[in-house]
């Protein structure tokens, strides 16, 4: 264990300044650390030895489970055999294994994938293969992009900018222009409603109005994600991605899904756009890609897209003038096939189907609180809204604290908290996931 947990423990406080935290309290968290020190199957375990019951899949990305050593493995193998190699005009045989393999479990012809670092990463190359799509095509005019309020779609300058949610982006200026947001799904009349929502499909005629109002031939790209995640589980209306889809169809317009959170079983198919039978142009992924076991991002791309870019560039011409120098970095495509042959052989995308009705069933027995306003899921994926009761966020910050205190780590976005267990889980699980929220909520 790094000395410096250790010199907390004397007091010395000023040792915990240089890590600058991500979307945390810095200062609150410094005067009292969560120490996370290791973790295995279901659980992590606090610094003062404390089991402490994962029901977030650490970020949504441990979709397996915590300590799979068949991952480790993998990658320490691939590590002691070639530790990097670029991907600028070479290659490795992995990272086509890899593609090969992604190919057969997504749907249609999303045959393509370029590889990143995160789905951060992942949003910011779907947009720029929009774009040069468009102009490949003789119609560089499309320039604009369409997202929805309430989205979240990660934190580079594009990602930022098709993002929805006010804390992330209102340091940042106007960041990227051209991008316009169709309203969120939510509605209070929809309130404790499971799985899909009967209401609300003609909300995607926004994206007509913005047709009618800049010129579908402006319009490069609608991105969305199937279930709005990070800002609290909004499943899509019965109908609503489907109308997407067809008014892009009539207009050019590409449809991105942003499947980071969704994809690899999440839904109970192997991806949202499974689940709700509807197909996009492009699905970005991230997270359980590897388990989270190492930093990895994709864009699956439709073998259209693909072909224009490819077959219409001159001879030996680079066709994409994008990439990073840890693409498909040799360990994380180690990593991201163990996970798939994981995935495989423990059937994890049908076990959560299975698992699905009971998990469900146990976070909607939370209505009866009188502190719990909402609640909503699909899948494996739920979430439930707090009365704030005062300051917005402060009673969700409270509850965030007290649960790991009493053994318990989910996902928080103000008020809402936000439940995704490993498709390993077992009903033990969830029936101590509901008690220890039941416990903690009630003395919020």
């Amino acid at each position: 264990m790094p000395d410096i947990v250790d010199d907390f423990a004397n007091d010395r406080l000023n040792e915990l300044q240089g890590h600058w935290m991500p979307f945390t309290a810095n200062r609150d968290f410094k005067a009292e650390p969560r120490f996370i020190v290791r973790a295995e199957g279901m659980y992590y375990w606090s610094r003062a030895g404390h089991r402490v019951l994962d029901a977030a899949s650490g970020l949504f990305c441990c979709a397996a489970g915590h300590g799979r050593r068949e991952i480790a493995e993998a990658v320490s193998r691939q590590l002691l055999e070639m530790d990097y190699a670029p991907h600028f005009q070479f290659g490795h045989p992995s990272s086509f294994a890899l593609a090969g393999r992604l190919a057969q479990l997504l749907p249609g012809d999303l045959d393509h994938l370029f590889f990143c670092n995160s789905g951060s990463e992942a949003i910011d190359t779907a947009l720029k293969i929009a774009m040069a799509y468009h102009r490949a095509r003789g119609e560089g005019g499309r320039q604009r992009f369409v997202s929805r309020e309430r989205a979240y779609h990660g934190v580079n300058i594009g990602g930022t900018s098709l993002s929805g949610i006010l804390r992330n982006r209102e340091a940042f200026g106007a960041v990227m222009p051209g991008v316009v947001h169709l309203r969120h799904t939510w509605s209070a009349t929809d309130r404790f409603v499971r799985g899909q929502p009967g209401n609300g499909a003609e909300l995607a005629e926004d994206l007509q109005r913005f047709v009618d109002l800049y010129g579908g031939a402006t319009i490069a790209a609608c991105f969305v994600e199937p279930i709005a995640g990070s800002t609290g589980v909004l499943v899509p209306p019965k109908g609503y991605l489907e109308r997407l889809r067809r008014i892009c169809d009539a207009h050019g317009i590409l449809l991105v899904f942003d499947e980071v959170i969704c994809g690899f079983g999440r839904t109970g198919a192997p991806f949202a756009a499974d689940s709700f039978a509807v197909m996009p142009d492009m699905i970005t992924m991230a997270k359980a890609l590897t388990n989270g076991a190492q930093p990895m991002g994709a864009v699956a791309v439709r073998d259209g897209i693909y072909r224009a870019l490819t077959d219409g560039a001159p001879a030996h011409a680079i066709e994409l003038f994008h990439g990073y120098t840890f693409s498909a970095h040799p360990a994380a495509c180690a990593a991201a096939l163990a996970t798939l042959d994981i995935y495989a052989r423990e059937d994890l995308v049908a076990r959560a189907a299975r698992l699905s009705g009971p998990f469900l069933d146990r976070v909607f027995s939370l209505a009866d609180l009188p502190i719990v306003t909402d609640v909503r899921g699909y899948g494996m994926l739920a979430a439930f809204d707090l009365d704030p009761g005062g300051a917005p966020g402060a009673r969700g910050y409270a509850a965030l604290k007290r649960l790991f205190e009493a053994g318990l780590l989910l996902k928080w976005t103000g008020d809402t908290g936000i439940l995704a267990p490993a498709l390993i889980a077992e009903e033990t699980h969830l029936d101590e996931m509901i008690e220890r929220l039941r416990d903690g909520l009630a003395a919020i």
